[in-house]
């Protein structure tokens, strides 16, 4: 058994990104987001153009990250992880530094996080940020710079995913059991797609005490999706 999580808006209360790109991104990146929610660019392009138009030094970057917040069950459900021995995953179409700074404030920077990299360069005394796509890239529908679905089929056993937005669904019938939230839940319902809905990670944790008494009754094919 294996668990997968988004992170933006999934274990963090807002999406990291789109709180920094609204406070230090050039207005052009709602254009570059229209285009993507069109289907006219993917979302690793997306997330390239966007980040390259933030301007703010990495100061003032990191003192915005530390005033985000993550949904305040996710340690306890981490350190539940850990003591089952159930491996726990991020994986995002996010920003790495990003992901990595926010949980650092809470003791989590050791979780093992797939993202896309960010890299920080001068230029005149002015930072600049450049987002670089996994070597996933592209393999998804989405053109995603993290590809989702690519990870979680490369793995073996029980799969399960967490997540709540757009970038989740190419992975949503893919994981033996799905947990979803927000867009991602209203994309399943839409599509047909057999998930558990939740609004904390302390629900999951109550679901996941209970799935081995469910996975004794039935057979796997039986519980896909649902608990």
């Amino acid at each position: 058994m294996r668990i997968f999580c988004d992170f933006d808006g999934t274990i963090s209360i807002e999406d990291a990104t789109d709180a920094i790109l609204r406070r230090f991104a050039d207005p052009e990146w709602k254009l570059i987001e229209e285009d993507w929610k069109k289907g006219a660019i993917g979302s690793a392009e997306c997330m390239q153009r966007q980040v390259a138009l933030i301007r703010a030094s990495q100061d003032q970057l990191d003192a915005a990250l530390d005033t985000i917040e993550i949904d305040p069950s996710f340690a306890r459900f981490a350190r539940f992880c850990r003591a089952q021995g159930i491996p726990l995953a991020i994986v995002s179409d996010g920003v790495d530094y990003f992901i990595r700074r926010i949980l650092a404030r809470y003791g989590l920077a050791s979780l093992p996080t797939i993202a896309n990299r960010l890299s920080i360069s001068q230029l005149n005394g002015a930072s600049r940020y450049h987002l670089h796509a996994r070597s996933e890239a592209n393999t998804c529908a989405s053109a995603a710079g993290v590809c989702k679905c690519r990870l979680i089929s490369a793995t073996g056993g029980t799969r399960i995913y967490i997540g709540d937005g757009r970038s989740d669904l190419c992975v949503a019938d893919k994981a033996e059991i799905l947990f979803a939230k927000g867009i991602l839940a209203q994309l399943c319902l839409q599509r047909g797609l057999r998930f558990t809905p939740y609004r904390q990670f302390t629900e999951i944790e109550r679901a996941l005490r209970a799935l081995p008494a469910l996975l004794l009754r039935r057979p796997p094919e039986a519980v896909r999706g649902t608990i």
